[in-house]
């Protein structure tokens, strides 16, 4: 598998906009913002260089992302890394005995192909692998 870079790290938030007004303190500015309804969330892009802040808005109570709030309260949900090769990366992530909460590709924020390791397999760590579309 060959990890290209960081691509973002998820924020799981109740409200992005006071988030983001967090970061605005450090010269950061707000991208865009996207709603993925397959995913119950709304997306709030801040670039730090060639990585994101993805600020993680629920829009509904059954959203995973509401669901890891509720638990573990606000905070980093995850961190998304850059493949090369998105099915190759999942295909060694199973042989090497990870669980996968997604066995294929599923689209992302941007349109973008991602797939998740479950936490369990990477010690504590949700990982989203990510390939951007051309």
């Amino acid at each position: 598998m060959r990890i290209t870079k960081v691509d973002h790290i998820g924020i799981a938030t109740r409200n992005a906009q006071e988030v983001a007004a967090v970061y605005k303190e450090f010269g950061l500015a707000v991208e865009a913002t996207e709603e993925v309804p397959s995913q119950k969330v709304r997306v709030t892009f801040i670039p730090v260089g060639e990585t994101r802040l993805e600020l993680l808005e629920p829009t509904s109570e059954d959203s995973a992302v509401a669901k890891f709030i509720e638990t573990r309260g606000e905070g980093v949900q995850h961190i998304a890394f850059a493949v090369e090769d998105l099915d190759g990366a999942l295909a060694e992530c199973e042989r090497a005995g990870m669980r996968l909460i997604d066995q294929t590709p599923r689209q992302g924020a941007h349109h973008n192909a991602i797939a998740f390791i479950h936490p369990k397999s990477t010690k504590g760590v949700l990982i989203e692998l990510c390939k951007r579309r051309s």
